[in-house]
């Protein structure tokens, strides 16, 4: 995961520049291209230190050797459910959150509450014990 961890960390450092010139060429007043830009760079940082420790902790794979084997890489790669609902609960409340900026505010905090449930429902799904359902 090197690679991709200074592939996005390297966007810290093109992006920051970028809103800097951004603002620059208009007069600084126009703050949302900045902001926007300026967020960019600090989502490029975040997953790029993500992708750094999780390299770190994780060891080479097979992709990043070049002596490598098909084979190698075969297996689980991870656990995703297959049937899960609460994906799509969350993106209805997402989509919701995002109506409420527009139509009004009431919409949001519904849309909020409903986030929270599709989350925890989400997280807790195969738990055990406490709080399985």
């Amino acid at each position: 995961m090197k690679i991709e961890s200074w592939i996005f960390g390297g966007g810290v450092f093109f992006f920051v520049p970028v809103a800097l010139v951004y603002g620059f060429l208009t007069n600084w007043t126009e703050p949302v291209g900045l902001l926007g830009v300026l967020l960019i760079a600090g989502l490029a940082g975040m997953i790029g230190a993500y992708l750094g420790f999780t390299g770190r902790r994780v060891g080479l794979r097979p992709e990043d050797r070049s002596d490598a084997e098909i084979h190698e890489g075969a297996g689980e790669q991870g656990h995703f459910s297959p049937w899960s609902w609460w994906p799509l609960v969350l993106g209805l409340a997402c989509a919701g959150g995002f109506l409420g900026l527009a139509v009004g505010w009431w919409v949001v905090f519904i849309a909020a509450g409903l986030a929270m449930v599709a989350l925890v429902g989400w997280v807790f799904e195969y738990s055990r014990g406490d709080h399985a359902h």
